[in-house]
C-alpha cells in the first residue's frame, strides 16, 4: 500500500508548488504548440544540411515529450506524491532531460566538425551516421532510467557526467567562436577575389549556423545549469533543507521550460525554418 500526501496548506512548499504547477500547465500547452509547429516546418525545409536536420527534429521531438509526458505528469506529482506519481514523474522527465541534454552535445560536436572539417565534413558526417548517434543518445538515455534504480551511486554518477559534458560543449563553443572570428577575416579577404564565390558562401552559411546553434546552447545552459547545481547541492546537503528542496522544484521546472524556448530561437535565427513556420501558420490560419 502506498503512502499518499496530496498538496494541502500546512505544507511549508505549497505555495512554490502552486507556481510550479501553474507555470508547467502554461508551458506544457506552449511547449506542444511550438514544437508541432516546429517539427513540421523542419520537415517542409530542403536547404538545412541533412545531418543538422535530423539532430534538430530528434530534439524537437524531446521537447515535445516533454510536453505532452513531461511535465503533465511533474504537475501531478507536486499535487497528489504518491509513490506512482513521482516514479512516473521521475522515469519520463529523466528520460526526455537526459536525451535533450546528450543532443544538444551532439548538435554542439555536429558545428564544431562542419566548421573545422571544412570540404571532409560531408564524407565523414553522413546522414546514416547521424542517425545511428541519435539511436544510440535515445537508447542510452532509456537504459539511464533503470540505472537510477539500481545503481546506488546513479545521482554521482550522472552529475560527474553532465559536468564533462558542460565542460566539453564549453570549450567547443569557445574554439567555434574563435574559428569564426577567423573565417570572417578570410571571407573579407575572399571577397576580393569573385572565383571564390562559393567558398565565401559556405564559410558564411556555416558559421550562421553555428551562431544560431549557440543561442539553443546559450538557452539550455541558463535553463539547466540551475538543476544541475541543485542537483549537487542536494547530494552534498544531507538531509536536504526545505529551502534547498524548493530551489530544486523551480530549477526543475526552468530546465522543463527550455522545450518551449527552443522552437522560439529555431524561429527567430534561422531564416528557412522561420519562413517554413510562417508558411504553415499561413496555410492553417489564411
Amino acid at each position: 500500500m502506498s503512502s499518499s500526501c496530496i498538496m494541502n496548506e500546512a505544507d511549508p512548499l505549497y505555495s512554490s508548488s502552486i507556481v510550479n504547477c501553474v507555470f508547467n500547465a502554461f508551458s506544457a500547452y506552449t511547449a506542444i504548440l511550438l514544437n508541432i509547429l516546429t517539427i513540421h516546418a523542419m520537415r517542409k525545409t530542403s536547404s538545412l544540411p541533412k545531418p543538422l536536420k535530423t539532430l534538430l527534429l530528434s530534439l524537437a521531438v524531446s521537447d515535445l515529450g516533454v510536453g505532452l509526458l513531461a511535465q503533465p505528469l511533474y504537475i501531478v506529482m507536486m499535487a497528489n506524491r504518491t509513490y506512482s506519481t513521482i516514479m512516473a514523474s521521475m522515469i519520463i522527465t529523466n528520460l526526455f532531460i537526459t536525451a535533450s541534454f546528450f543532443l544538444v552535445v551532439a548538435i554542439s560536436v555536429d558545428r564544431f566538425l562542419a566548421i573545422h572539417l571544412h570540404l571532409r565534413y560531408q564524407e565523414l558526417v553522413t546522414h546514416k551516421r547521424v542517425v545511428a548517434v541519435v539511436i544510440s543518445i535515445w537508447t542510452l538515455s532509456v537504459l539511464f532510467v533503470p540505472l537510477k534504480f539500481y545503481l546506488k551511486r546513479y545521482p554521482v554518477v550522472m552529475a560527474v557526467i553532465f559536468g564533462i559534458c558542460f565542460i566539453i560543449t564549453g570549450i567547443i563553443y569557445s574554439r567555434m567562436f574563435f574559428t569564426a572570428r577567423h573565417h570572417a577575416n578570410q571571407i573579407q579577404v575572399l571577397l576580393i577575389q569573385v572565383a571564390q564565390n562559393s567558398q565565401i558562401e559556405s564559410a558564411a552559411r556555416k558559421r550562421k549556423s553555428a551562431i544560431s546553434m549557440f543561442y539553443v546552447y546559450l538557452v539550455f545552459l541558463v535553463c539547466h545549469l540551475p538543476a544541475y547545481c541543485a542537483t549537487v547541492a542536494l547530494l552534498i546537503q544531507s538531509p536536504p533543507s526545505t529551502a534547498l528542496d524548493g530551489v530544486y522544484l523551480y530549477s526543475l521546472t526552468l530546465a522543463l521550460f527550455n522545450s518551449s524556448l527552443n522552437p522560439v530561437i529555431y524561429g527567430w535565427k534561422m531564416r528557412h525554418i522561420r519562413h517554413a513556420m510562417i508558411d504553415v501558420l499561413r496555410n492553417l490560419f489564411p
